[in-house]
């Protein structure tokens, strides 16, 4: 378990992500597949040629789960106990085949629950290109285990 638990959030931390992802054709189909999102920006390439970005764009969906699951080994890994809500979903810049994000997260409130047994975390997630442009930001809100309260 690499995860946090909520004492160990600190309300304005800025949490760098070691690990980066170049996503491939290949990501972006597999996921529009099994989304069953046919939408042709993602998958004809005629069609995506004729538009303002002149070729395929990387499901949105796809960037922001991916954004998720590199965060997940530095903040709620073994120690989330739910995933609350994903806020102010933003998409300013697109992701292009071959584009490798990175993320970080920064925590920008936390309180503990009724009970005093865990704690609301929520967090800023920003993915940047290896251009270092802003492709997708959000808000991520879990229910996180306070260490006290673990399973030993």
């Amino acid at each position: 378990m690499t995860g946090l638990y909520y004492e160990e959030f600190t309300v304005g931390e800025t949490i760098e992500h070691e690990r980066r992802r170049t996503i491939s054709e290949s990501d972006n189909q597999r996921f529009c597949d099994m989304t069953m999102n046919q939408q042709p920006l993602h998958l004809d390439g005629e069609f995506a040629g004729d538009t303002q970005f002149g070729e395929r764009l990387v499901n949105g969906l796809y960037t922001m789960s991916l954004a998720v699951g590199i965060s997940i080994p530095e903040t709620t890994d073994g120690t989330i106990v739910a995933n609350l809500s994903y806020d102010d979903v933003e998409h300013p810049s697109p992701v292009f085949h071959g584009d490798t994000i990175r993320v970080q997260s920064t925590v920008t409130d936390k309180r503990e629950t009724s009970d005093g047994e865990r704690g609301i975390v929520t967090m800023r997630v920003e993915v940047h290109t290896q251009d270092d442009d802003l492709v997708c930001e959000f808000e991520r809100t879990v229910l996180s285990l306070k260490r006290e309260h673990a399973e030993a």
